[in-house]
């Protein structure tokens, strides 16, 4: 029985006919996205980020949102998780795993 390591299942976020997925860090501003997975722990330290980020509302099928970045460096991360705001340090975004939303084709096939 074949296993995948902690990298190829990370890498398995992208399905057929769905943008690959991206890091909630690389998100641009004010695009609508669905978070996909988040990547594994390294650490015991990482792996409590994990859960505090699922605590929070970091669910896959929830929809985000980048709305506002920080001076210098881009930290901290405002982040829109389902109807809260939170701050994220470009680490913390940089686990969240996202797919950004099709557009919906208008009515009469064109756009």
């Amino acid at each position: 029985m074949k296993t995948m390591d902690d990298g190829a299942a990370a890498r398995l976020h992208s399905r057929e006919g769905h943008p690959p997925s991206i890091g909630l860090d690389e998100l641009p501003l004010k695009v609508q996205a669905v978070v996909s997975g988040l990547l594994p722990a390294r650490d015991p330290q990482e792996h409590g980020v994990l859960l505090r980020l699922l605590e929070i509302g970091f669910m896959p099928g929830e929809t985000v949102r980048v709305v506002a970045r920080g001076g210098f460096g881009g930290d901290p991360i405002a982040v829109r998780v389902g109807q809260a705001t939170f701050a994220l340090r470009h680490q913390e975004a940089s686990m969240v795993q996202v797919q950004r939303e099709l557009p919906v084709p208008a009515a009469g096939g064109v756009q």
